[in-house]
């Protein structure tokens, strides 16, 4: 009889489609993988995942919630749904199931508060992190720097990490003005929806980013304090030295055991991948024949894409400086805008659709800029945009689920970072990896129309950048990282040899 696992994910898709991948690895290592959710996700979960031989779901009656007011905690009572249906399933107290005794439980960090559940049965638990290993380094080394007094013009070494990752005063600065009712870019302030926000597209994230508060600790290390190890969803081929430091800090072992992306990512490097076959179609005012019928008129390596997070994104106002700098420029472009861009608070959170769908829109930009540019409302075929080969540059925010995959098909960036782990992904990418550029370096000022022409001309016509980009993607060319097979295999030899006491 295969061994059982529990993996608990967080709500939205940058946490929830990371932890089904883990399940259909952990699957295939003969573990049986239950894969635990609230009721209401139950529609977010693609048929197909279901057909997997050793994966199990199991669903924990809990209904979605309002939203709570700003400032105030998630609502206790769904905190006490799932912790009840867990108790009820440990324990046999739900009727229509026997009581179960998982080897462990792999826990989503942003899900660490039910920690305390399988502590009470003598279940191990491990943490999984759904974003990289550099942010949750970083933010920890800050923390141990204190670097409160960075002049202008200064660099500070992180002991412990790269010399690419020398702080600098512009590093330390954030955006003054993110929207009323969103969580800041501090410790507590995890740019993920609290318990109790219905499920929506989205990026996931470290627990929290950003510098952390002088003398405050991450509060990523008290939420792996108590587990047994921990997972991150990255690879030693991108991340070893953060990796590394991670597990020098904790004392535990730590695996980098992604990119978690679809099988068919990795299976079809250097061909075009559509988004349709693995991904639900939502609201879009294109389809996918129609993407690839515009960008095969373009020429290799001419297209800029733009895209933000569909829970983060630029003001009203930065909006409309980057729909003039777009139409100032010459290069051709898609644009993704999403319902709710450049409004206050999460786009989908407590309103209706026809209020979501107020926020931005460029009207009249299509028609001054014609066929250069592709401007789609809503759901956007990501990945078969970034493996087209017309597309030759990629203005992000810099979530880890989209930075990822567009190195993986060797894309370099123009980094716009909103808040978070997103300023961490940012400073990876542009520092150490050295495939993308900044789009301002002063982060504190909201980011002008010149910022972005100069950003564009500049990524563009980076050959240099351009050619470290395809290396880097080259890497991935070979499917699903070999260092990442070994780390999960690694993982399962851990959890059948080790004898856990409590």
């Amino acid at each position: 009889m295969s061994a059982e696992i529990w993996v608990i994910p967080f709500f939205g898709q940058g946490h929830l489609f990371p932890c089904m991948e883990l399940c259909k690895h952990l699957a295939s290592r003969n573990f049986k993988a239950t894969f635990i959710i609230p009721s209401y996700l139950s529609s977010s979960i693609p048929s197909s995942f279901r057909e997997y031989p050793l994966i199990q779901i199991v669903e924990i009656s809990s209904a979605p919630m309002a939203p709570p007011e700003p400032g105030s905690n998630p609502p206790r009572k769904h905190h006490s749904q799932i912790a009840q249906g867990l108790e009820d399933i440990l324990s046999g107290g739900n009727e229509n199931t026997d009581p179960v005794r998982p080897v462990c439980a792999v826990l989503d960090v942003m899900m660490s508060w039910s920690a305390d559940i399988f502590k009470k049965f003598q279940i191990p638990t491990v943490a999984f992190f759904t974003s990289g290993a550099c942010s949750a380094a970083l933010e920890y080394a800050i923390w141990k720097a204190h670097p409160v007094d960075l002049k202008p013009g200064e660099k500070r070494l992180l002991p412990g990490l790269p010399e690419e990752m020398a702080l600098t005063s512009s590093d330390l600065k954030r955006r003054p003005h993110d929207p009323p009712g969103q969580p800041p870019p501090f410790p507590g302030g995890s740019g993920a929806p609290p318990p109790g926000f219905p499920l929506h597209p989205g990026g996931g994230g470290p627990p929290n980013g950003g510098p952390p508060t002088p003398g405050q600790q991450p509060q990523w290390v008290d939420e792996v304090n108590g587990t047994i190890a921990s997972m991150i969803n990255t690879c030693d081929d991108l991340e070893h030295p953060f990796i590394e430091y991670i597990s020098n800090q904790i004392e535990k072992p730590v695996w980098g055991v992604g990119p978690l992306l679809p099988e068919k990512y990795w299976k079809s490097a250097g061909s075009i991948l559509h988004d349709g076959e693995f991904r639900t179609n939502r609201r879009s005012n294109v389809t996918e024949d129609e993407v690839i019928e515009w960008l095969d008129s373009k020429a290799r390596g001419s297209v800029l894409y733009v895209s933000f997070g569909t829970e983060v994104g630029p003001t009203m106002e930065e909006y409309t400086q980057l729909a003039e700098a777009l139409e100032s420029s010459t290069q051709p472009f898609i644009w993704v805008i999403q319902p709710g861009s450049g409004r206050s608070g999460p786009p989908f959170f407590g309103r209706g659709q026809s209020e979501a769908e107020g926020g931005y829109f460029p009207h009249g930009l299509d028609s001054k800029v014609g066929k250069r540019g592709l401007i789609i409302c809503g759901w956007a075929p990501q990945l078969l945009i970034l493996s087209h080969p017309s597309t030759g540059g990629f203005l992000s925010h810099c979530g880890w689920n989209s930075t990822v995959e567009a190195i993986g098909r060797g894309v370099p960036f123009l980094v716009w970072p909103i808040r978070g782990d997103q300023h961490h992904d940012a400073k990876w990418v542009v520092s150490y990896l050295k495939v993308g550029h900044m789009i301002t370096n002063d982060l504190s000022e909201k980011v002008k129309k010149d910022d972005i022409v100069k950003g564009i001309e500049k990524l563009m016509a980076d050959e240099g950048m351009k050619k470290r980009a395809e290396n880097l993607g080259a890497k991935f060319q070979n499917g699903f990282p070999k260092s990442s097979v070994a780390a999960l295999n690694a993982f399962g030899d851990y959890i059948k040899n080790s004898d856990f006491t409590f």
